[in-house]
């Protein structure tokens, strides 16, 4: 796909939610590739290359927040990380801001809130 916005991995252990984040994605012109959750993240970051990761923060193996944190401290140095979650308190914000994450999203969301925190985060601004 060499004419798309961009590449996004799309990480979700909820398949509704993965289906439904990479098909808005995929619609809006972006490359996406699904993860199941950390562990699998991480096992496919070096292969996919993303720009963006769109990440739960709730998952089995390896939740949201340590998944952000391997990320920053290996190959997905690069990309961009948007933390979806349903909670947003003051805590969880400081955390992400420690970690290095550029961008929330509280569940529930509206996915046109998704595509545009993921193209200006993708470098390629509104549609």
């Amino acid at each position: 796909m060499g004419d798309a916005l961009g590449r996004v991995l799309v990480v979700d252990d909820d398949e509704v939610i993965r289906q439904l984040i990479a098909v808005n994605l995929q619609l809006e012109g972006f490359e996406v590739h699904t993860a199941v959750d950390g562990q699998d993240c991480l096992d496919r970051v070096g292969a996919v290359g993303p720009d963006v990761i769109t990440l739960d923060v709730m998952m089995p193996r390896l939740d949201g927040w340590v998944t952000a944190l391997r990320l920053r401290e290996g190959d997905g140095r690069g990309a961009k990380v948007v933390l979806i979650t349903a909670r947003a308190q003051e805590d969880d914000l400081r955390r992400g801001r420690e970690i290095g994450v550029d961008a929330y999203l509280t569940k529930p969301f509206d996915p046109s809130e998704l595509i545009r925190i993921v193209r200006d985060l993708a470098g390629v601004g509104p549609g």
